[in-house]
């Protein structure tokens, strides 16, 4: 459950050496009613604070004086855990220090505001509101510090399928948001060679999803890349929608391709899951497979049921395995979902689609 209700203002601690960043943090979320802020020049003082009044969510800079960001999100995530945003001009230039902090236990990132106040986009607004929301909602625990590097991809595949055209028929759509990066790690590091071609929307600021997608390349074995338009959807490929653009696919004879578009946030977000599941539905139809992971909201509900009754077979996260069981959740409720499965078996539902073009026995379509 969320460490807050409705009596309980979400105190939001933001830890940001600019003093031009706190003011836009605290003038954008003091406007909510279920916020109350609370700001820090560096993470000393942010420590000094906390002792006094315990966060529901920490913004946090990554390049601060005296100590580092990361320094202190271990520090946090070792001793009392608390959902942790990652803001910082860092984040926006995708730099390892940003994967680490997920790797840490941060559970997003955000766009660091290069404007004051009257500049602040509408826009940025809405979703760095949404994203500290969400943040509230998830489930952090207890990490150890560890180093996160990159790996060279295996040399062999270590499932082995038959086969799978690389003409349209099998194409895997996946939706994500908080903790979804985790989720999507685990996932696509099991897939072997020969896995379908997927395509990915994860809620995440630009430049930041090309530096995931590069990441995940160095430790997957299927290829792994930012979408570009016009990129040819094959077999052991996976393309994640580049952040603040729309992803959907279209069909050029018998190949999938992906249209990369700008245009308004859809179901307050863009790059949307909607946006990629209502063109799934409308272009592949019963030879797609959809998948909503875990994150807060209701993005991807409507294009998944849009899916599922185009034929596609349907899984969602199961409550137990998500930091956040909003968007999963959304989707059951409208019944949007042929399966509900735990994180560690999405991955083989995947790899037997691909094999066989369906999903994980329906005599067993829910799983908690």
């Amino acid at each position: 459950m969320p460490p807050f209700n409705e009596r309980i203002p979400i105190q939001v601690l933001v830890v940001d050496d600019s003093a031009v960043v706190r003011e836009v943090m605290m003038a954008v979320l003091s406007q909510e009613s279920d916020m109350a802020v609370t700001v820090a020049a560096d993470p000393i003082i942010a420590m000094q604070k906390m002792k006094q009044v315990r966060p529901h969510v920490i913004v946090l800079d990554l390049e601060m004086p005296r100590m580092d960001g990361l320094t202190f999100l271990c520090k946090v995530m070792a001793e009392d855990p608390i959902p942790t945003l990652i803001c910082s001009s860092v984040a926006a230039r995708g730099t390892v220090a940003c994967m680490r902090a997920l790797h840490e236990g941060a559970v997003g990132i955000v766009t660091k505001p290069k404007l004051g106040v009257g500049n602040f986009l509408h826009e940025s607004a809405v979703m760095l509101i949404d994203a500290v929301r969400s943040a509230a909602a998830a489930r952090v625990h207890r990490r150890e510090n560890f180093p996160v590097q990159c790996k060279p991809k295996p040399a062999a595949s270590r499932i082995s399928l038959a086969p799978i055209p690389e003409v349209a028929g099998r194409i895997v759509a996946i939706g994500a948001s908080t903790g979804g990066t985790e989720a999507l790690t685990k996932i696509l590091t099991a897939m072997p060679k020969d896995s379908p071609g997927i395509v990915v929307v994860q809620h995440m600021p630009e430049l930041f999803t090309a530096a995931f997608a590069k990441w995940l390349d160095n430790i997957c074995q299927i290829t792994v890349k930012e979408a570009e338009d016009g990129d040819a959807i094959t077999s052991g490929r996976a393309f994640i929608a580049p952040g603040n653009r729309h992803m959907s696919v279209c069909r050029s004879g018998s190949q999938f391709r992906i249209q990369v578009t700008d245009g308004p946030l859809v179901s307050r977000h863009r790059p949307s899951v909607d946006v990629l599941f209502h063109s799934m539905a409308r272009v592949a139809g019963s030879g797609a497979l959809g998948i909503i992971l875990t994150g807060m909201g209701d993005d991807g509900a409507a294009g998944l049921l849009e899916m599922r009754d185009a034929g596609a077979f349907t899984i969602a996260q199961n409550e137990a395995t998500c930091v956040v069981f909003g968007m999963p959740k959304e989707a059951i409720l409208r019944g949007a979902v042929c399966q509900t499965l735990p994180l560690e078996s999405i991955s083989g539902a995947l790899i037997n689609y691909g094999s066989h073009g369906t999903g994980i026995s329906r005599e067993h379509s829910i799983i908690r």
